[in-house]
């Protein structure tokens, strides 16, 4: 079934195929994380932000597949609620701290509030995704330089030049273009196949013939 999502993710836009690989290991970097109790933050501005927001939700609940909670899941919880939960892969979008954010950049600097954010968050072992359409988005790259320190692996999705921040990143897929709508649909499918692999790998499919339909854009 990876393979299903990553041949219809060509199928759509062909013109990620150079990215296959890339893309595969991205699914192997960010499922070994989350197997190994790790967790995924990410941040973006504008519409990489909204897109953070996306990806965190299609993560945190049932994106294709209903995520039934197991039996382990659901002791200690009345049936009304256990029936209703559905399994998460821990993911935080940096970009909703509005509090956080307002506070540090009147006090400190606002250009390092992911930063300041990915301090305290970010763990050994977790994830840092940042999404920047040019790649050099100052605040995402901030936030990767202290990711890197931290030990977080780091996974960037950018533009075609990866700017600033392909450097600074463990993966970084570079999309075939410069424009920045072209740029945020390519995102999209990738991360929507990404989050398609990853809920096969976790909590499987149970109806293989099910794909997502092609985006409308």
């Amino acid at each position: 079934m990876k393979n299903n999502h990553l041949d219809h993710l060509f199928e759509r836009a062909s013109e990620l195929g150079p990215l296959r690989d890339q893309i595969d290991a991205s699914f192997r970097m960010l499922r070994d994380a989350i197997a190994n109790g790790g967790k995924l933050l990410l941040c973006g501005n504008g519409g990489s932000a909204a897109d953070a927001d996306h990806w965190a939700g299609e993560l945190l609940k049932g994106f294709k597949s209903k995520r039934p909670l197991p039996s382990a899941a659901r002791t200690g919880l009345p049936p009304e609620i256990a029936d209703s939960l559905q399994g998460a892969i821990p993911a935080i979008p940096l970009t909703n701290f509005a509090a956080l954010t307002t506070a540090f950049a009147n006090d400190v600097d606002g250009d390092l509030a992911f930063a300041q954010l990915t301090h305290g968050l970010g763990r050994p072992g977790d994830v840092f995704i940042g999404i920047s359409t040019s790649g050099s988005a100052r605040n995402v790259c901030a936030a990767a330089r202290v990711a890197r320190v931290r030990g977080l692996r780091i996974l960037g999705l950018t533009g075609a030049s990866g700017g600033t921040l392909a450097p600074l990143c463990d993966i970084c897929l570079r999309v075939p273009t410069a424009e920045t709508y072209r740029a945020q649909e390519f995102h999209l499918q990738i991360y929507h196949c990404l989050s398609l692999m990853l809920e096969v790998n976790f909590f499987g499919e149970t109806d293989l013939k099910i794909t997502l339909a092609k985006e409308a854009f």
